[in-house]
């Protein structure tokens, strides 16, 4: 292994975690000796780490979001995509938001029963929970784990709605599941399509699915009637955001009956980590990148405001937001993406439906 270049990561290191007092990194001498005695600086693999919650569900406060509760199987993520937000909440665990995020994977192992306890308790109102607020409910660990297959038995078994999103083809092996749950209008699929230029996919997020995969999912999601939004997120000026127009066109021909998009920004620990990987993988226009990204943002990598923070500003942003109404216009009329059905879980509460 090339010590330079962590193959599939998108961190290339781990960034100082901003709880911690202390931190380590490489020493170029370490590395040099490492290269001459041919051993492995890193041996660059996932470690999976059980733990034990004692809550599932959470609340989402932000406007910007659009989703009132989540829930998240894992965290970290394998994908490793660059760009991720959710890397400063690995922070929180005592990890570091760059390599740590991708390798050191938290597996909540009672996921299920902790959600099935929540949808029985009698104050609990069905509200749509969304799979992967934060994390992907299918990345790679979900193979060997089967959390969120689990979990959406429990959702079938109480007819509570239930909104995923993720970016993996891994999907469609609980597509028993989801056409179970879409018969009853319990579920709405969020699949993420970033860019249809392949190189530009794996450097950004190494370990997701292709392309190809992703649109064929949405396709054969649509095959079956279950509705699916495609996530064009983020877009980042410079790499993808020219694409706009087109990936709404080959969402919609896929079958997606509708389409979302923001603006990358790159708060906390992110922010270092996503100079270093493209001035590593793209230094031509590194800095370009970087200052049209902060011309979106009041000047700066990092934007924390409600309302503005998913969009930008800017002329940038502005000329994706009037692409994006076009896009909405040519390729999306007549097309709506429904509301879910909260008017059966109560019925179910104990499990069964009220006959009489």
């Amino acid at each position: 292994m090339n010590f330079k270049h962590l193959k599939g990561r998108g961190a290339q290191h781990n960034s100082k975690n901003k709880f911690d007092a202390l931190h380590s990194e490489w020493r170029d001498d370490f590395l040099e000796y490492c290269l001459k005695e041919g051993e492995l600086a890193d041996n660059n693999k996932t470690v999976y780490l059980p733990i034990f919650p004692k809550t599932i569900i959470n609340k989402v406060t932000s406007p910007d979001v659009g989703m009132s509760y989540s829930m998240n199987p894992y965290q970290g993520c394998e994908h490793g995509c660059i760009y991720c937000y959710a890397r400063n909440t690995h922070e929180f665990w005592g990890y570091s938001a760059g390599l740590d995020f991708e390798r050191k994977i938290l597996i909540k192992e009672n996921a299920p029963e902790l959600l099935e306890a929540k949808l029985k308790s009698k104050s609990w109102k069905a509200e749509t929970i969304v799979l992967s607020g934060n994390t992907d409910c299918y990345q790679p660990a979900e193979k060997k784990y089967e959390i969120t297959r689990a979990c959406l038995e429990i959702f079938l078994k109480y007819r509570h709605p239930v909104g995923i999103i993720t970016k993996n083809a891994l999907l469609l092996r609980d597509l028993d599941l989801i056409i179970e749950l879409n018969k009853y209008g319990l579920i709405g699929i969020n699949i993420s399509v970033t860019s249809l230029i392949e190189e530009t996919r794996r450097l950004l997020e190494p370990r997701t699915a292709t392309l190809s995969r992703r649109l064929k999912t949405i396709e054969i999601l649509s095959e079956n009637k279950v509705p699916v939004n495609a996530m064009l997120a983020p877009l980042i000026p410079g790499i993808n955001s020219h694409e706009l127009m087109s990936l709404a066109k080959a969402v919609s021909d896929s079958g997606a009956l509708s389409f979302t998009h923001t603006v990358v920004r790159l708060n906390g620990a992110i922010g270092m980590l996503f100079t270093d990987w493209i001035r590593r993988t793209m230094p031509d226009k590194a800095e370009k990148v970087l200052n049209q990204i902060k011309s979106c943002h009041g000047g700066s990598l990092q934007d924390s405001r409600f309302g503005i923070r998913n969009r930008g500003e800017g002329p940038l942003a502005t000329n994706l937001k009037e692409v994006a109404r076009i896009a909405r216009q040519k390729y999306f009329k007549g097309k709506k993406f429904p509301a879910l059905n909260k008017d059966l879980h109560q019925e179910y509460k104990e499990g069964q439906l009220k006959l009489f």
